[in-house]
Order: C-alpha cells, then sequence, then structure tokens
C-alpha cells in the first residue's frame, strides 16, 4: 500500500500523455462523461460550507510537510520515513488534481468544441470588431449602484443555463456559489481577481474586487467549474455569457473586460488615437479606475513571482502561450464575429 500514491501519479501521468495526444476522445470520456459527474459530487458537498475548503486543504498541506519537515530535523522521525511521507503525499495530490480537474486541459479547443472557424488576420475586420465592441460598451454603461451580489450571481446562473446549448455544457454540472479568497489581501498584492479550486470544485473571488468587475471574474470563474481550463476560453466564455446576458450590468462589465484585451493591440494601428476617442469619458473613466485600483494594491515582487508561477503552471500543462493565455480571448472573440454560422447557431441554441 505504501506504494500505491506513487503508481497512481505514474498512472495518471500516463493518461496525461495519452488525453493529450486524443483530444476528441479526452473530450467525449472524460470532459462531457466522467468530469459532470465528478462536477456535481464536489459542489454538493462544498456547498454547506460558507469558506475555502481548497484554501483550508492548502494550509493543512503546507502544515504537514512543515511537520515532517521539523520532525526530520530533530531526529522524530528518519529520513526515509520523511521521504516516503513526501513523496506520498505529493503523489496523491497530483493524481487528484487531474482526476478531479486537469484532464480538462487536454480537450478539443474551443474552435472544435464550439465549430466556430479560426479567422484569419484581418487589419480591417479587427477594427470593425473593435469598433463594435466600443459602440456596445459605451451603449451598455451603467453604474453598480443598485445591484448586489447574489443578484449579479442569479443573473450569470441564468445566462449560463440559456446559452448552455451552444456552449456545450452539460448543465448544471453541480452548484456554483462563489467563496471569497481565505488571503483576499495577499493575492490582491499579485493581481489576483479570483481563481478555481480543483480539489474541491470552489470558485474563488477576491474581497477587493470593485462591483464593476464581479459579472466578468464570476463568469469567468464559473467557466473553470464548467471545465474550461484555458484562460482565454473563460475569458470568452465569460464575454458571451454575460454580453448575452439581459443585463446591462453583465454586458458592461464583460465588456470593458474585453475592450481592455483589445485596445494594447490596436496601439499597432495608424488610427489607435481616433479609436480611443469613440469610447465615452464615463467609460474611460471606469477603465482607468480598475486599472489604478489594482495598481494601488499590487507589490510588485509578489506580482511577478505569482506571474512566473502562473506561467509555469499553465505551459507544463501545454498551454505554449503560458500566462499570455489571457490575451487570447481577442482571438476568441474575433473567430466569432465573423463566423456567422456560429453566430446565429449561438442565437438559435439560446431560444431553445
Amino acid at each position: 500500500w505504501a506504494a500505491f500514491p506513487v503508481w497512481l501519479a505514474l498512472i495518471t501521468f500516463g493518461l496525461t500523455e495519452f488525453f493529450a495526444r486524443y483530444p476528441g476522445f479526452t473530450e467525449t470520456v472524460y470532459s462531457q462523461t466522467i468530469f459532470p459527474v465528478i462536477a456535481s459530487v464536489l459542489t454538493f458537498f462544498n456547498k454547506w460550507v460558507s469558506f475555502s475548503l481548497d484554501d483550508a486543504f492548502y494550509v493543512l498541506l503546507a502544515v504537514f510537510i512543515l511537520t515532517i519537515i521539523l520532525l526530520t530535523v530533530f531526529g522524530k522521525i528518519k529520513l526515509k520515513r520523511f521521504l516516503l511521507l513526501l513523496i506520498q503525499s505529493l503523489a496523491v495530490c497530483y493524481a487528484l488534481f487531474y482526476w478531479f480537474w486537469g484532464f480538462n486541459y487536454y480537450r478539443s479547443n474551443l474552435n472544435e468544441r464550439l465549430s466556430v472557424a479560426r479567422s484569419k488576420p484581418d487589419s480591417a475586420e479587427f477594427v470593425r470588431v473593435l469598433k463594435d465592441l466600443i459602440v456596445q460598451t459605451n451603449q451598455s454603461y451603467c453604474t453598480f449602484d443598485n445591484i448586489s451580489k447574489p443578484e449579479i450571481a442569479r443573473l450569470v446562473e441564468s445566462s449560463y443555463q440559456k446559452n448552455a446549448n451552444f456552449l456545450k455544457l452539460k448543465y448544471p454540472q453541480g452548484v456554483r456559489a462563489a467563496k471569497p479568497i481565505t488571503f483576499s489581501s495577499f493575492f490582491a498584492k499579485a493581481s489576483i481577481a479570483g481563481y478555481y479550486g480543483p480539489f474541491f470544485s470552489e470558485i474563488h473571488l477576491n474581497d477587493h474586487l470593485l462591483m464593476i468587475e464581479y459579472p466578468q471574474v464570476l463568469a469567468h470563474e464559473s467557466a473553470h467549474q464548467f471545465g474550461v481550463t484555458s484562460e482565454a476560453e473563460a475569458n470568452f466564455y465569460s464575454w458571451l455569457v454575460c454580453s448575452r446576458s439581459t443585463s446591462k450590468h453583465l454586458q458592461y462589465s464583460a465588456r470593458i473586460s474585453t475592450l481592455s484585451y483589445f485596445l494594447p493591440q490596436a496601439k499597432r494601428l495608424h488610427n489607435f488615437p481616433d479609436l480611443v476617442r469613440q469610447i465615452n469619458k464615463p467609460v474611460i473613466h471606469d477603465i482607468r479606475e480598475i486599472q489604478q485600483h489594482w495598481e494601488d494594491l499590487r507589490n510588485e515582487k509578489i506580482d511577478k513571482v505569482a506571474g512566473k508561477v502562473n506561467d509555469v503552471y499553465l505551459k507544463t500543462n501545454k498551454v505554449k502561450r503560458g500566462i499570455e493565455d489571457y490575451f487570447g480571448v481577442v482571438q476568441f472573440v474575433m473567430d466569432f464575429e465573423t463566423d456567422t454560422l456560429a453566430m446565429k447557431k449561438a442565437v438559435n441554441r439560446s431560444n431553445q
């Protein structure tokens, strides 16, 4: 039995290599069949607890490792025993991560999954989509003084249910109840607005989130709970779900976030200043307020370390672009907005 965790980890590693080679198989067998059951079971248990079980798990794991280190240093346990306990613990964590969620890294990509054609680089089309996004963002502008977080959560959930067919989701796939990050202030220093906890299928949102950000980040982390691992894909799901909601609050939150990904790529255009001038002043004010809010919370050293850790983590799971994957939402929005057939499917399936 002592070797069981190691064998389980080796089998899991073998499956990651197999799933990576056959994404269609991964999509059908794991992402669409096994994972929805796992997510439903995990959320059934975590919904009864108000605090983060994932955070508690990480703390207990850290305490356990520190304890066996100290016991080894003071001669209470032998080095061989220490190494065995450490390897067993890490092996179990590795296996649980992939079985509970991580195999989704090797599923079919968004274009294949949603039958959206990949668009070719075209400056004219890029400008068209960006102009449309600016107009839509201006039109959906609103304040967040008269809406609560529970109401936002209800609206996000409703829109996910409405768009589940097009997004190829096994709705409801458990319960989505956002929990606060236990160490929100520390994570804010690393510019982390939210994260998904794979061990208990939990959505975590930073207490320092501005209300204007809340719908988009909630929808993004909800996408992860639905088995969407790519950050770019989660951003796309968030954009589509929120922008197609009847709520202006959801629309505005998603569009201003997506606009922040488009504008850096638009700087190379000769008419960039003209495009920026088309953004209404209240929207510009909100963009600057969000940027300044996180800049005030950010700790440069912590942020850089967190960024490097996240980059390595993503690349380890075969996300080639690493942390730059977040900006891939621009490509996905371009793909969708230039694929007329996909747009019609999205409308038709949301009405079913």
